[in-house]
């Protein structure tokens, strides 16, 4: 196998809906978000992921993705997964800007004030970068553009969506911007 390329595997959940994809790749800045563009271009939402990156300079990331992206059977959409998100792992082309999608009636009437912290982890060597807000297409993707924009480093991830709410928990490093 060659270890400079990346491997794609999807399959069906083995708990709810939706795909669970995984991602073993050589790390590089702003492939967290090289990976939510792709899914958001397909037409896929992240319901869950789960980002790891290793001492020797690899990524493990999981996704649990819903919606059913341009094309309904399971399978179809996995091959396309598979074969698409590889594809866009090995790209160097710009990243796009996010999709705009419609909001929900639920959260158009109670939406949740969005709310950011960062703090130092218990070692104090990342940062804890935790964001709630309400759930909306593009979302975790604009949030993935902003981190690479200003160079910040992903160790680990949560994300995790309940209902219309995001609660995503990133772990952090990275050069403060100059005031």
């Amino acid at each position: 196998m060659d270890a400079d390329r990346p491997v794609v595997k999807a399959r069906l959940a083995p708990f709810g809906e939706g795909l669970q994809v995984m991602i073993y790749t050589k790390d590089r800045e702003g492939l967290f978000a090289r990976i939510c563009g792709y899914f958001d271009r397909a037409g896929f939402n992240i319901a869950e992921a789960k980002i790891h990156t290793t001492r020797n300079g690899y990524a493990l990331d999981t996704f649990v993705i819903m919606g059913q992206g341009r094309d309904a059977h399971y399978q179809d959409r996995i091959a396309m997964i598979e074969a698409e998100l590889a594809e866009e792992l090995r790209s160097d082309a710009p990243l796009g800007a996010p999709r705009r999608g419609r909001l929900s009636r639920r959260v158009r009437h109670f939406p949740i004030s969005p709310s950011v912290d960062i703090r130092p982890d218990e070692r104090g060597a990342y940062q804890v970068l935790s964001i709630v807000a309400s759930d909306r297409p593009g979302l975790l993707y604009g949030v993935a553009r902003i981190l690479a924009r200003h160079h910040i480093n992903l160790q680990t991830a949560r994300i995790n969506t309940l209902g219309d709410r995001a609660e995503d928990v990133f772990l952090v490093t990275g050069e403060a911007p100059p005031r």
